[in-house]
């Protein structure tokens, strides 16, 4: 008979499709894990995975194995959790993939303080700016702009909509003329972002007046991350594109001044999602914790 222990890391892999991120999943080498696989397979005198340099995949045999043992397992981590309820301590780890903007600016926030009630609960933050599969990649909280999610996840709401600003130092305002509007910004040094995601940059848009105007930027600099790019415009080197609250203590003292803000555009929130059958106490807690409360 197979183990469990077995069964469970092959469940990892072929969630996964990746022995890499599945090892780092379980806390074990790539080499082990892959052992384990094989180890199975010869158990059951079947081939489970299809291995290539670049990618993992289950056979025929490996997706039907993983349809049985995958959701067990995943209803066997929700009850092991739960189990804390009855010595009346919630437990268990919340493992979280977010931006770096609702990182830094909403969940650590929040989580900071809250975080000495619960000392049985264990918080994994993940700053990543790519959508993330969180089922493939065992996180139980992902976070997005919108509450449009898959229909077997919970979206809760965790923030206002978002409005976006342009924004430059008084110094780099000083040596260029001004922008009155988006097409303005095609004489400007713009300060761009890289998506992670396909690797394009991010589009700046615009919206006065229900009208929507998407703006052709040019630019030296390119980061991957809002704080880089915050920092290069304290520094005068070009107009940035960012959320308004990333900026509004930099605009407030005076070393950045928002341009365009007639046109600035606003997205819906953020929301935080979950697999609705994965909610163990501890999870719960953390949503209660990271879930928008309007005090206005």
């Amino acid at each position: 008979m197979a183990r469990f222990d077995d069964l469970a890391a092959f469940a990892v892999v072929a969630r996964a499709r990746s022995f890499t991120r599945a090892a780092a999943q379980l806390g074990v080498s790539q080499s082990a894990l892959s052992q384990t696989v094989r180890g199975l397979e010869r158990k059951l005198d079947l081939k489970l995975l299809n291995r290539t340099t670049r990618s993992v995949s289950p056979t025929e045999a490996g997706e039907r194995l993983y349809q049985a043992v995958g959701p067990r397992f995943a209803d066997i981590e929700a009850e092991l959790a739960g189990l804390g309820e009855l010595r009346g301590k919630p437990a268990g780890s919340v493992r979280i993939t977010a931006t770096e903007h609702a990182a830094r600016t909403l969940i650590w926030p929040r989580l900071e303080a809250w975080l000495p009630k619960y000392p049985d609960i264990s918080i994994e933050i993940s700053s990543d700016n790519r959508f993330t599969d969180i089922v493939a990649e065992r996180f139980d909280i992902g976070v997005r702009l919108g509450g449009n999610i898959a229909k077997d996840m919970i979206a809760v709401r965790m923030a206002p909509d978002m409005r976006m600003a342009v924004a430059g130092s008084p110094a780099y305002l000083a040596r260029q003329r001004r922008p009155t509007t988006p097409h303005d910004l095609t004489e400007h040094d713009c300060i761009r972002q890289r998506l992670p995601t396909h690797g394009g940059l991010m589009n700046w848009e615009f919206k006065r007046r229900g009208r929507s105007v998407n703006a052709h930027v040019t630019g030296r600099l390119v980061f991957n991350g809002s704080s880089l790019i915050v920092e290069a415009a304290l520094t005068g080197h070009g107009l940035i594109w960012v959320p308004e609250d990333i900026v509004a203590e930099h605009v407030a003292a005076g070393r950045l001044t928002k341009v365009l803000d007639d046109w600035a555009i606003t997205y819906p929130g953020y929301h935080l999602y979950y697999a609705s059958r994965r909610a163990s106490p501890a999870l719960a807690l953390v949503v209660e914790a990271l879930r928008y409360r309007d005090h206005s």
